[in-house]
């Protein structure tokens, strides 16, 4: 069995600089491209992208490339979906393990990955030989759902694949990618001002008590409460008891 890779000295001070820095505001969607770019130094490659993929419904819901200049707007997302399911990119679907980072050549020979559609379809017109992916789950509240995950991709073309090194880079790096994409969505949607009494009822929700307990506790009545919870469901843009808890409180920890 192959031991662990060490992971240089040099590497985890560029990754601590990369994850305290400040970067500003957040783009409309996703992460500032400097995190990027700098993730992309670090890790090796030619391009990397971000993005927001709704596997259920076959669309990216946002995308980064970086460089930006790689992003090809004539891209064929129709012939890409047609092959998705058939490719290692449907791996976090078929397994539901996102914690796994995923090399095209976990999967094919270069041979076999050659003779695939994805391949001939979507990777040789841009040269790219090799992919590094890494899962995250989309959440909490306004990005969570079935099939929904943040990707990072790392491609690139012609010669050596990705190592032992850069999985374990992205092992170090992954908590923190996933801390920089909630930090960004709570700038992007902070949570709106709520009432003492919807704070008093939310901690109550937290705590686990029913509807009727809630009443109980607040000297109200069940329907009260159920239009309490209502209106803090539209404020925070949540539809479950479970995404309201995770959208307050952890904007107010964070």
């Amino acid at each position: 069995m192959k031991g662990p890779v060490a992971t240089s000295g040099r590497d985890l001070r560029t990754l601590a600089g990369i994850v305290s820095d400040d970067r500003g505001e957040p783009p409309a969607e996703g992460l500032v491209p400097s995190f990027l770019g700098d993730l992309l130094r670090l890790v090796g490659g030619d391009l990397v992208v971000f993005s927001g993929t709704d596997s259920s419904r076959r669309v990216d819901w946002f995308g980064q490339t970086v460089p930006t200049e790689a992003h090809d707007p004539e891209f064929d997302e129709a012939s890409f979906w047609s092959h998705y399911w058939n490719s290692p990119c449907s791996y976090p679907e078929h397994t539901g393990d996102l914690r796994r980072h995923v090399l095209i050549s976990d999967f094919y020979s270069a041979r076999q990955w050659h003779s695939t559609g994805m391949y001939q379809d979507c990777c040789k017109p841009y040269g790219n030989e090799h992919e590094l992916m890494l899962c995250l789950p989309a959440g909490p509240g306004w990005t969570a759902g079935p099939g929904r995950t943040l990707r990072l991709v790392f491609i690139r073309g012609p010669g050596p694949d990705f190592s032992d090194r850069e999985r374990d880079l992205l092992t170090v790096l992954r908590p923190h990618l996933h801390q920089a994409y909630r930090d960004a969505e709570r700038r992007r949607h902070p949570v709106p001002r709520l009432t003492a009494r919807h704070w008093d009822l939310l901690h109550l929700v937290a705590a686990g008590h029913t509807n009727a307990q809630i009443a109980r506790r607040l000297g109200i009545s069940e329907g009260t409460v159920r239009t309490h919870l209502e209106t803090i469901y539209r404020l925070l843009q949540v539809s479950s008891r479970t995404a309201a808890v995770t959208r307050a409180f952890d904007d107010r920890t964070g």
